[in-house]
């Protein structure tokens, strides 16, 4: 496998030389075609002074051109921002960095200083950011800085610029008389504001384009003027301190800021004074609370108050005994790496490289454990960095050496692929490119020849992360079996049963002992056979340990023993958990917190086979191995019934195992919704062609006769979860000279398709002993329930053109041919493109729009937050809007058309038809609601209600929005609704 490329630093040069005479490999590989791009732009740009410059510098330094030809081909954002400026960029590229940015933030505290107005001071910092952000990323992809420079350099222009704001207001509060310090020119001191920074910007090790997380507190040693309040006046305050910095503006933004890491965000205002704080901690603080506090630091306003609040609060972070109860709490806050031995294929492309298996997070939580057990004690283990709290580790033996630095050369690997993620677009993602090509270009970006050599050096890391990981966090449940084995049976004294089980977090032990010898007595039909008793009674002490881990131990309980109740056939399924004892995990999982997908494994046991096989976190089946493994599932189908049979079992296992991955954490939500499209694309393809040539048998065909499956809505769209309804068209056309089949029971062309289709539909929706494939909605087809099931294309065209609404057309935005011939799915396509095409009246089409969205809130309610569809600021808002933009733009710029919500949105944002600051509420917002409701879809067959819902289902929803708790997820999720509603409208132009 090829090793990562070491940095190879140019000769020495004076410390005052320029960036560009201290580029080192491995600097981008642009393709050739890119270098071509970049030499025309050149030469575009050549009469004036910047591009002669610019032209001439690259000339005469290769690794310049490469640079900005590499940053031309891969990164947008980055690209965008020197073309706007290249003689900005040539200044830059010409500068010491660690001179050009120490001027730069010295400049911006003079003039941030002198400023009194607010939009003055927001114009400042934004362009301050724009700049120091280029130079940066100049530095990093040109090999000049180290990883701890560019986090540090990162970090320093986001301290410059709270604090810059900080001293701003309060100022001003000095000028309005709100508060009264004791030196005019430095009300910061004594002002009793405190804010904290936190996460990476409390290490220091602040990501290209990371949020700032931020607490903010405030004081008794506030001096404030007369009849002011302090709670209303420092929330206020605060409220103008986000504004400043994260408001977008024609200048852009400077940092997005995030407060939800504050003590219960769910109840409390975003400024809270420290004795509700310390309150706060000393009687309810958790365990993620005390791991996040590891980095924090006073960044701005009172720096001494901050410091004497953290004094106070170390006894909470700090504990002064070995602390080992740490690691179950902080292994649930990263329940979404489950890392089953045996399993230790990792997907490259679409892997989270923060969150994913053998990812950053893992790293930082292997140090942050360590830190809780022992840190109390141990004060040099008392560290925010990361990597120097490996080395203290090390030093003082909790790690070896070996641990050290594969954890350290990983750490820096992924932060530094981080970075390259983040520059493309200036987005928070952590998740690499989803195909083949677009990750070779990534891979060129980062100085690797390909997408496989990047793959083999990634893969090496992740693997070293995980097998590290692993040893801390994962105990073997053998023995662990053996530390914990005690008996049930009746000779032992209930006494002793009883307070094992208290002990382990059990309230109800007689019912909870009952239960259990009800399984050793085979009383449910799973158990009746003696190996399968005797192998569950093996697996006992474990399942024990991992239900105890619950928040509620005795409920997981209860669902374990209902889902051995419901358990088809035990035998095959406790002889797999016994040989492969680390699988429990994950059963209890899918018990505690997914009852929908319980209950199929409940019916099909057998389904968790796969789970067993070392490649099935790997990579996902495309579509060609989905329809080879489908067509070799259906050889042994005789007859119809047989066939239906075997294509639901087939589609039924694919959901499971697709799901098992979403609630495991190896998939992520927008993987799962292409991943359940793809495998429905492959089941109607393969049935449409399937009944195309069952129904010739005794139709026989008609001349020139041609048929295509199109879907529309989630399907369309490739966002499906497993609840989806399958949304259809089906559009034919046939030799209108000619319309009589020629089989034995000859059908007219419109009868023949209209029977084709309705009995490819039976094949999806018939119940049978595997119960229904998928509910098939074809409400979409021209006149609704009223018109054929089947329209011919000329009538389909006719229909779109003259006769359809404006809400047809926006479902027509989703539309995708999943099924045909290639010649006729290009003509269905070109229909649907011209139909989306036309010219329309804006102000017409938004109030179509509106009164569209009106009537569905109407009809669904919009109240209830959990209803991520319906609510206002829901998902059909993002949608509508996603839809409005593509009918009333297409007519000139047809490149905005996309089935993909979250893709209009990006090409809408990049094309300039979604303004900044409304791509910035939109796109994560979309994302956040397809990730919980990928959550809600897999595993609750009911609508959720959070008072009854399982504290399992709740951590599962927390860990998709990556979010340390529920309450902190209903904080964010209604500030993002609302943020949503408010964009509908101003989109839009009116309220529903």
């Amino acid at each position: 496998m090829r090793q990562p490329a070491a940095r190879k630093r140019p000769k020495q040069k004076p410390d005052t030389a320029g960036l560009v005479e201290r580029l080192g490999e491995p600097l981008p590989k642009p393709a050739a075609e890119a270098s071509a791009r970049f030499a025309r732009w050149l030469a575009d740009i050549r009469p004036k002074t910047a591009g002669n410059a610019l032209s001439t510098l690259t000339r005469r330094n290769p690794g310049a051109a490469r640079l900005l030809a590499g940053i031309a081909e891969a990164a947008p954002f980055l690209w965008d921002t020197i073309t706007a400026n290249p003689g900005r960029a040539m200044r830059l590229l010409l500068a010491d960095p660690a001179e050009a940015l120490a001027t730069l933030i010295e400049k911006t505290k003079t003039a941030g200083a002198a400023t009194r107005s607010q939009p003055e001071l927001m114009r400042l910092l934004r362009e301050v950011k724009i700049e120091a952000a280029l130079l940066i990323a100049l530095a990093d992809i040109g090999g000049v800085w180290t990883l701890s420079h560019i986090t540090e350099a990162l970090t320093s222009v986001a301290d410059t610029a709270v604090g810059l704001t900080v001293d701003h207001l309060l100022r001003d509060a000095v000028r309005r008389k709100k508060i009264k310090p004791s030196d005019a020119t430095k009300p910061q001191y004594g002002s009793g504001y405190i804010v904290i920074a936190m996460g990476k910007m409390g290490a220091r090790e602040l990501n290209f384009s990371s949020d700032i997380d931020l607490m903010v507190f405030f004081g008794a040693s506030a001096k404030l003027g007369a009849d002011v309040e302090a709670a209303p006046f420092f929330i206020e305050l605060t409220r103008d301190f986000v504004k400043i910095l994260q408001a977008r503006t024609s200048d852009g933004y400077v940092f997005r800021v995030d407060l939800r890491l504050r003590p219960d965000p769910s109840s409390t205002q975003i400024a809270i004074s420290t004795a509700a704080a310390l309150d706060y901690y000393e009687s309810r603080g958790q365990n993620w609370e005390r791991a996040a506090l590891i980095k924090a630091r006073v960044c701005a306003g009172d720096i001494a108050a901050g410091e004497q609040f953290f004094r106070e609060l170390s006894p909470f972070i700090w504990r002064r005994y070995l602390d080992y109860a740490a690691i179950a709490d902080v292994h649930e806050m990263k329940r979404q790496i489950h890392a089953y031995r045996g399993h230790g294929e990792i997907a490259v492309e679409g892997h989270n490289i923060k969150l994913g298996r053998g990812g950053i997070r893992e790293i930082e939580f292997f140090v942050q454990t360590q830190q809780l057990i022992a840190g109390g004690r141990h004060a040099e283990l008392r560290n925010r960095s990361t990597i120097a709290t490996l080395s203290a580790l090390a030093a003082d033996g909790w790690i070896d050496d070996a641990a050290r630095d594969e954890l350290a050369a990983a750490y820096n690997f992924l932060r530094n692929v981080e970075h390259r993620l983040q520059m493309l677009a200036d987005e928070q993602t952590h998740t690499l490119p989803a195909t083949a090509e677009a990750l070779d270009v990534f891979a060129r970006f980062l100085g690797y020849r390909s997408r496989d050599d990047f793959a083999g050096v990634l893969v090496s890391h992740l693997r070293n992360v995980e097998r590290h990981y692993i040893r801390l966090f994962e105990r073997a449940p053998q023995l662990l079996a053996q530390r914990q084995k005690f008996s049930l049976e009746r000779s032992e004294r209930d006494g002793e049963i009883y307070e094992r089980l208290t002990q382990m977090g059990f309230r109800r032990a007689p019912d909870i002992i009952s239960a259990v010898r009800n399984w050793q007595g085979g009383v449910y039909r799973a158990l009746r056979g003696e190996q399968a008793r005797a192998n569950l009674v093996d697996l006992i002490p474990v399942i024990f340990d991992q239900l105890s881990r619950a928040e509620n131990p005795d409920a997981g309980f209860a669902a374990f023993d209902q889902f051995l109740v419901g358990l088809r056939a035990g035998g095959r399924f406790f002889s797999l958990l016994r040989q492969n004892p680390e699988l429990i995990r994950f059963v209890a999982l899918v018990i505690g917190a997914a009852p929908r997908l319980a209950d199929i494994l409940a019916r099909h046991p057998h389904f968790i086979d796969p789970l067993v096989d070392p490649g099935f976190f790997g990579a996902l089946p495309d579509e060609a191995r989905l329809r080879e493994n489908l067509e070799l599932a259906l050889e042994d189908a005789h007859g119809f019934e047989s066939m239906l049979d075997a294509i639901r079992l087939f589609g039924q296992e694919h959901m499971f195992l697709v799901g098992a991955r979403v609630i495991s954490g190896s998939l992520s939500a927008e993987q799962a919704g292409e991943t359940f499209a793809r495998l429905a694309d492959v089941l109607l393809n393969v049935v449409h062609r399937w009944v195309q040539s069952e129904f010739t048998i005794t139709h026989g065909q008609i001349s020139r006769g041609q048929s295509a499956v199109v879907a529309l809505g989630r399907l369309g769209a490739r966002e499906m979860t497993a609840s989806s309804d399958l949304d259809l068209i089906v559009v034919y056309d046939f030799d209108q000279e000619h319309p009589q089949s020629d089989g034995r029971r000859p059908l007219h062309g419109s009868q023949y398709f209209a029977r084709l289709t309705q009995r490819m539909i039976s094949v999806f929706t018939v119940q049978t002993n595997y119960g229904v494939l998928y509910p098939v909605d074809m409400r979409l087809r021209p006149s609704g329930r009223s018109g054929p099931v089947a329209t011919q294309i000329d009538g389909f065209k006719s229909y779109q053109e003259h006769e359809a609404w404006t809400w047809e057309h926006m479902a027509l935005t989703r539309a995708r041919v999943v099924s045909a011939a290639p010649d006729f799915a290009a003509r269905v396509e070109a229909v649907i493109r011209d139909v989306l095409c036309r010219p329309r009246d804006a102000a017409e089409t938004a109030g179509d729009v509106v009164d569209m969205r009106g009537a569905i809130a109407k009809e669904k309610g919009d109240a209830n937050p959990w209803d991520l569809k319906y609510v206002a600021g829901g998902l059909i808002d993002i949608e509508f809007i996603a839809q409005y933009l593509q009918l009333v733009h297409a007519a000139h710029e047809p490149g905005i058309l996309d089935s993909s919500t979250a893709r209009t949105l990006e090409k809408a944002a990049r094309l300039g038809m979604l303004a900044a600051e409304e791509a910035e509420v939109l796109r994560p917002a979309v994302r956040l609601f397809h990730d919980l409701t990928q959550i809600l879809r897999l595993c609750l067959p009911t609508t959720f209600d959070p008072q009854a819902a399982n504290p399992g289902i709740l951590a599962l929803l927390a860990r998709a929005a990556d979010l340390p708790d529920f309450p902190t997820l209903a904080a964010h999720l209604a500030d993002t609704q609302r943020a949503v509603r408010a964009s509908f409208i101003r989109i839009l132009g009116g309220a529903p």
